[in-house]
């Protein structure tokens, strides 16, 4: 067992997938599905990541429902990982109002660009065509290395 677990919710495209999975190439990393995250104690865990692709200008409601379930000790580091068409640091205020609920602070946050066809950006062929791209994911592994 590693010293960082990541849950990820990747739908649509699988851009933050493709991006956590990077990040276990640097890194050893346990990586959870919301499903599996349910049944886990992350209790033993020095660092533990939500990561998600962002809806409707939020991470993804599995993930917030999941993080206010979850008992968190003081000592333990929590980071967010997301992918977006278009980032806006607005992206993970729900997220961190749960955590700091919990007196706990967001250690770090790894975003980069996703191609997204949601919504109207299908009508137009999606946004951020090609990404997360070589360079998103060599900055993903640098983040990793460096918590």
């Amino acid at each position: 067992m590693s010293n960082i677990a990541i849950i990820c919710h990747s739908t649509h495209h699988g851009n933050t997938k493709k991006v956590v999975d990077e990040m276990a190439k640097a890194r050893e990393i346990d990586i959870f599905t919301i499903t599996q995250a349910k049944e886990q104690d992350f209790s033993s865990y020095e660092y533990i990541g939500f990561a998600s692709g962002i809806y409707y200008q939020s991470l993804s409601k599995d993930i917030l429902k999941l993080a206010q379930t979850i008992c968190f000790n003081k000592n333990q580091k929590i980071f967010i990982v997301y992918t977006c068409g278009v980032i806006n640091k607005k992206n993970t205020s729900k997220l961190e109002k749960i955590i700091k609920d919990k007196g706990i602070n967001i250690t770090d946050t790894f975003c980069c660009k996703g191609y997204d066809t949601f919504g109207p950006f299908k009508l137009i062929g999606g946004i951020a065509k090609g990404h997360p791209n070589a360079k998103d994911l060599d900055n993903a592994k640098t983040f990793i290395t460096n918590l």
